[in-house]
């Protein structure tokens, strides 16, 4: 007769597997293997809790994302550890979630040291009474705006935001110390990436940035979408600085059959990521934006398929765009597929080769990964190239 896996195994047993995966700072295994995840998802079935998915504890009635949810937490492990926080140190959270990270956070430097910010009271309400239930009363949570912070209890050594963000607010910059440290999934050009920022002086300096998905703070529109068909199965996502005619560009879908499929030289296995296309293409083009298509719109054969028909690069200028393709080829049983580009409108040809030069640029270095730099808006930005934001200006160069 099998035993019921008890939450400590379980738990355990994520742990192990999260480890296996990647490294895992010491400290940051000793909490994952403390904090009782289950406890910050009551009603959610043993098993469940303790597998390396998210978890939604608030819908958003008409929206794609759920407003709140507890991250995954491979991604939480990994996060933790861009964070190096050590004992004493003061974290500001911002997006309390289940408050299961904040618990974590308290285990890391002490449940004194942590103050956790969400904006909404629901949301508040659950992490507040889960901490407290879990044992973890001393931790402080806010309900307020997180772009406001928490100035009352700054300044911080770490702060940790485990929502999307857009644009670095200043108020994060007033209440955080000089030599501090700032994780945050920063979202630009379509794509989020979790960034490790080290402060120093009017700078922050990435040492770290690494894929991952969060659901957006609230209160920052940066980033536009817009439907280029009818029937909104084909959609792209920009920002707010770039220069898109979204009505030219549905007007060549419309009319247009692919103007042409293009091959890059690179080669990649079944299980090998290609992302760094993307992060290599907006560190010096500012046409790079974020296509999605779904699978409806792939079926009918509206478009060609994307690399990834929800979230893949595209290059667009005027009427015209080129978007990132996986083409299966059976010559090399390693790499069996092969990136590309496909094509819409009259300037795609040129959108291809330029996309395919960014292909061949990450083919030539695919684990290179930029060095970011933060400035205030009112500041001057670093070399390199810069995208500009409203409160902050991003600068990459590899």
């Amino acid at each position: 007769m099998s035993q019921t896996p008890t939450a400590d195994r379980l738990r355990n047993r994520l742990v192990d597997a999260i480890i296996s995966e990647r490294g895992v700072p010491c400290d940051v295994e000793r909490a994952m293997r403390t904090v009782p995840r289950d406890a910050f998802l009551p009603g959610i079935e043993l098993e469940n809790a303790y597998t390396d998915q998210a978890v939604t504890i608030k819908d958003n009635p008409g929206k794609p994302l759920p407003l709140s949810c507890a991250s995954v937490p491979s991604v939480v492990a990994m996060m933790l550890g861009q964070l190096d926080a050590r004992p004493g140190d003061k974290v500001l959270e911002v997006g309390a979630g289940t408050g299961y990270n904040a618990a974590l956070l308290a285990d890391l430097v002490g449940g004194d040291n942590v103050t956790t910010v969400d904006i909404d009271s629901d949301v508040a309400l659950h992490a507040r009474t889960t901490l407290n239930t879990a044992g973890y009363e001393s931790v402080t949570v806010i309900e307020r705006n997180g772009l406001l912070g928490v100035h009352e209890n700054a300044p911080y050594d770490r702060i940790i935001a485990t929502v999307g963000v857009w644009d670095i607010p200043a108020t994060w910059w007033d209440q955080l110390v000089d030599g501090g440290r700032l994780v945050l999934p920063l979202r630009w050009r379509g794509q989020t990436r979790s960034v490790a920022l080290t402060r120093r002086g009017d700078e922050l300096v990435s040492d770290g940035m690494e894929l991952c998905g969060f659901v957006p703070i609230i209160g920052q529109n940066g980033e536009q979408a817009a439907s280029l068909n009818a029937a909104d199965t084909v959609r792209l996502h920009y920002d707010q600085d770039q220069a898109v005619d979204t009505d030219a560009l549905a007007a060549t879908l419309a009319a247009d059959k692919p103007a042409g499929h293009f091959l890059s030289a690179q080669r990649i296995g079944g299980e090998e990521s290609f992302d760094g296309v993307w992060l290599r293409a907006t560190a010096g083009d500012d046409r790079v934006c974020r296509l999605e298509v779904t699978p409806e719109a792939v079926e009918q054969d509206l478009v060609s398929r994307p690399a990834a028909p929800g979230r893949s690069p595209v290059l667009v200028e005027d009427d015209s765009l080129a978007y990132l393709t996986v083409t299966r080829e059976g010559a090399d049983p390693d790499r069996p597929f092969r990136l590309g580009a496909a094509t819409y409108g009259p300037r795609g040809e040129d959108l291809a080769h330029d996309l395919i030069a960014h292909i061949d640029a990450w083919g030539s270095a695919r684990l290179a990964v930029p060095r970011m730099t933060v400035t205030p808006s009112a500041a001057g930005a670093a070399p390199g190239h810069v995208i500009s934001k409203p409160e902050s200006r991003i600068t990459l160069a590899y």
